[in-house]
Order: structure tokens, then C-alpha cells, then sequence
């Protein structure tokens, strides 16, 4: 539908006041006018509305503003200095998809958990799961302080990518603050938040680009976190603690399936970029190990999975290397997928956990789409 010029000609130049009007938007300009995306049977989502030029992404926008994508932008329109303006620095071809899933699933950690049916519980395991709590109430928030730190860099014309983004702030408040409750709820309180000589939180948010960032944040960081999250039914001592898990691995899997295809977009339209991501994860392994290996995370997760203090040889820390075997195996897996294989480079002992690189490569064939689980 073209508007007529002529239709408007008739209208004003000047309000009553002597102000100048100008009726270049109501003639429409070089919008799409008449264009109608129709709504799915779920509503009318951000897929629905990828019509025409809109849903068309520019690999190199022309313009740093804060325009919205497909508007008539003035040439004069204030530059605002975004770094991250190339397609490739941010983008993943599920992001569309994921956004519609954070809004859809969001949930409350004040009235989703069962509170109300916590139970007292024996000391060590009490102990165990506060520790656990306390770390990951500290970890969780730096998934919330990176996307925070990177998105005003980026281009606006890649607006799905910075609002899929701020879901994932959004999570991780919710996550920081659902194990912060679970400390505090059940009379154990928070404990033990120990230093050393290489932070694995300060390593991500010092990366040199946000590609290298998305690389140690959600191919290793988060990808480990949601295979504790995955062990939750293991690792739970009670009905309260497993929904606690349960809902948060779920948001988690989202932010691990956007990294890994944002990772993948850029190596496939510029192989150059696989070495920087290497370099990024060459030092993030050794950091996440050193970070593994402490005492108070593998003592904590080898107590809850051993049913107690008196189980932690025969039972816990069996368990807790099968755990570790897990999430080395779903991390190559996850670089697989993305198109960086660490294979041949990583500083994981593969022997040692017993993982085979074949298995690696079979899994790293599974696609990554609007199903985050599949992360």
C-alpha cells in the first residue's frame, strides 16, 4: 500500500503557535507500509515480525544510533559510538527463538519454590548445600555483570541479540537470588568465599572482546554450572531443592545454546576468529580446573552426592569425578558445535577422565535451535 503525496498537501506549515510542522512521517516515507506479519498460534512473536527489510540484519550496519531497524533515519541522528557494529560480534541464528522462550518461561523464585516445605536436614548435608549455595549465589551474577558490560557496545540494528541478553540478565538475578534464599532459608546461612590465585569471574569479565567473552562465560562458565544444574536430582536432598535446580537449568541451558551459536555464526563467516576464541579458552580450562579442583566446591557437591559425610569415599567422590567426566565431556562437546574443536589443544587430561575424542565428535553433530536443552 502506497500513500498518495498529494493526499496531504493540504495540511499546515505552522501550528497556531508559529511552530514549523513538518508531515514527513505521516506521508511515510520509505516504510513498508502496509505490510501485516501475521501472528503464530503462539502469539505474535519476534520470528513473526522479521518481515520485509525488517527481519533483514545487516551484516555492517551504515548508522550507530539508536534507530529502530527498518526507520527512516535522518543523517544528522546522534552517533553513539557502538564498538561491537559487524554482524558476527554478537549474532546467532537462534536468538530469535531463545528471546521468545526467556519471556514465555520466566518464573518467580519467591513463589515458584516450595518454601514452605523445607525440612530440617542433618548438618554435614545442611552445611554441604550452603556451601554450594554460597558459591553459586557468588558465581552467577558475573552472567548477569558480562552481558551487562558488552551490550551498550553494541549496534542497535542487533536489537533480538541485546534483548534475548537482558533475559539473561534477568535469569541470573533470579538464579543469584533463589540460592541466595536457599543459604538463608533453612538455618545454615552462607558460608565459605575463598580467594586464589586466579579468578575464573575476573578472567571472563577482563576478556579482550566479547566474543572471547561469550567463549569463557557460555561455552565453559555456564556450560559447567548447568551440568550442576542437570545433577540436581543427584545432589538434592529434598523435593525443594530439585525444583530449585530444575527451574534454573533451564534458563541456563538458554544462555549456553546462544553462546555456542553465536560462537559458531562467527567462526563460519570468519574462520580467523576460531584462534581468538582458542586463545581465550587456552587459559580459561586451566583457570576453571584450579577453580574445580578447590576444597570447598568438590568436598560440598562429593558430601551431597554421597548421601553424607560418612559416604563421601565410597559414594561421594566417585560420583563427583563422574560428574567432572560429564561436564569436560558436554564442554568438547559444546566446542565441537561451535566450530572450535579443542580436541587436539585442550589441557584437559582426557585420559585421565576417561573420555574419548571420538564420542566428542559424534556428540558435537547435535544442532542447537530454539531447544536449549539440547546444549
Amino acid at each position: 500500500m502506497k500513500v498518495d503525496p498529494g493526499t496531504y498537501e493540504s495540511l499546515p506549515d505552522v501550528t497556531p503557535l508559529g511552530s514549523a510542522l513538518d508531515w514527513k512521517w505521516l506521508r511515510g516515507a520509505k516504510s513498508e507500509w502496509g505490510v501485516h506479519p501475521k501472528p503464530s498460534p503462539r502469539g505474535l512473536t519476534m520470528l513473526d515480525i522479521a518481515v520485509g527489510e525488517y527481519g533483514e540484519v545487516p551484516e555492517h550496519p551504515t548508522h550507530r544510533s539508536m534507530a529502530p531497524r527498518g526507520a527512516d533515519i535522518d543523517p544528522d541522528t546522534v552517533d553513539m559510538g557502538y564498538i561491537l557494529n559487524r554482524k558476527t560480534d554478537v549474532w546467532a541464528d537462534n536468538v530469535r527463538e531463545l528471546y521468545e522462550e526467556a519471556v514465555a518461561r520466566q518464573w518467580s523464585a519467591t513463589r515458584d519454590i516450595p518454601w514452605g516445605e523445607l525440612q530440617e536436614l542433618p548438618d554435614d548435608i545442611e552445611h554441604a548445600m550452603c556451601q554450594l549455595c554460597t558459591l553459586l549465589t557468588e558465581v552467577e551474577m558475573i552472567a548477569a555483570d558480562l552481558p551487562a558490560k558488552w551490550m551498550w557496545r553494541m549496534n542497535h540494528d542487533f536489537i533480538e541479540a541485546k534483548m534475548f541478553l537482558c533475559t539473561q540478565i534477568m535469569d541470573e538475578a533470579r538464579h543469584a537470588e533463589v540460592f541466595r534464599k536457599r543459604a538463608l532459608s533453612n538455618g545454615g546461612g552462607l558460608l565459605v568465599s575463598r580467594s586464589s590465585p586466579t579468578s575464573l569471574l575476573r578472567t571472563i569479565m577482563e576478556a579482550k572482546t566479547y566474543t572471547q567473552a561469550s567463549a569463557l562465560l557460555h561455552l565453559l562458565g555456564e556450560g559447567f554450572i548447568l551440568d550442576i544444574f542437570r545433577m540436581g536430582e543427584m545432589i538434592s536432598p529434598t523435593d525443594v531443592e530439585k525444583r530449585m535446580f530444575r527451574m534454573a537449568m533451564q534458563d541456563e541451558a538458554r544462555h549456553v545454546a546462544y553462546g555456542t551459536m553465536h560462537l559458531r555464526y562467527a567462526v563460519q563467516q570468519d574462520p580467523d576468529v576460531a584462534e581468538e576464541i582458542h586463545e581465550a579458552l587456552d587459559h580459561g580450562e586451566q583457570v576453571l580446573m584450579d577453580f574445580g579442583a578447590s576444597p570447598d566446591v568438590a568436598t560440598a557437591l562429593a558430601v551431597l552426592l554421597g548421601g553424607g559425610v560418612e559416604y563421601i569415599e565410597e559414594k561421594g567422590f566417585p560420583l563427583a569425578f563422574e560428574m567432572n567426566r560429564k561436564q569436560f565431556t558436554s564442554y568438547l562437546a559444546r566446542c565441537e558445535r561451535a566450530g572450535v574443536s579443542r580436541l587436539e589443544r585442550t589441557t584437559v587430561p582426557l585420559d585421565f577422565l576417561g573420555i574419548d575424542p571420538d564420542d566428542i565428535r559424534r556428540a558435537g553433530g547435535v544442532s542447537l535451535g530454539a531447544n536449549a536443552s539440547a546444549s
